[in-house]
């Protein structure tokens, strides 16, 4: 199954050892992200590193191991449909990765941001609907 992974997910992952990683590193999953996830991650580096205990050299790894399981998009790819979507979706973030669902076919997006849930172009996945779709893997 392939699905848009939301930086919530992504910084999560980054920052313990969980549940979120453990769905993360599930090969039954392909994941995709819209290229700006790489900014909103680095927004959110000294925290990340703070949270988990880390160092900058080991938050360097394990975030080259996240990525090893995110293919990125690029904006190319997407922005026909981000366009459409400018006046149905209100948070301008939320845009890139709706269209990336949709320019890709996802089978949705795994956040747990319920802003998501205001929009009705894709489908919205929690860690408990990810659980039970790797049990059926």
């Amino acid at each position: 199954m392939k699905f848009v992974i939301d930086s919530n997910r992504v910084i999560a992952a980054l920052v313990k050892e969980s549940t979120t990683r453990k769905i993360l590193m599930n090969n039954a999953f392909e994941f995709l992200a819209p290229e700006f996830i790489m900014t909103e991650i680095e927004k959110y580096k000294k925290m990340i590193i703070q949270k988990a205990s880390i160092s900058e050299d080991e938050f360097d790894i394990l975030l080259s191991l996240v990525f090893e399981r995110i293919k990125i998009i690029s904006k190319e790819e997407y922005e026909g449909f981000a366009e459409k979507l400018k006046n149905e979706i209100n948070d301008f973030k939320d845009i890139a990765y709706v269209a990336v669902c949709l320019a890709q076919k996802s089978d949705g997006i795994w956040t747990h941001d319920t802003d998501f849930l205001g929009q009705k172009k894709c489908k919205v996945y929690t860690n408990i609907d990810m659980l039970k779709f790797a049990e059926l893997t």
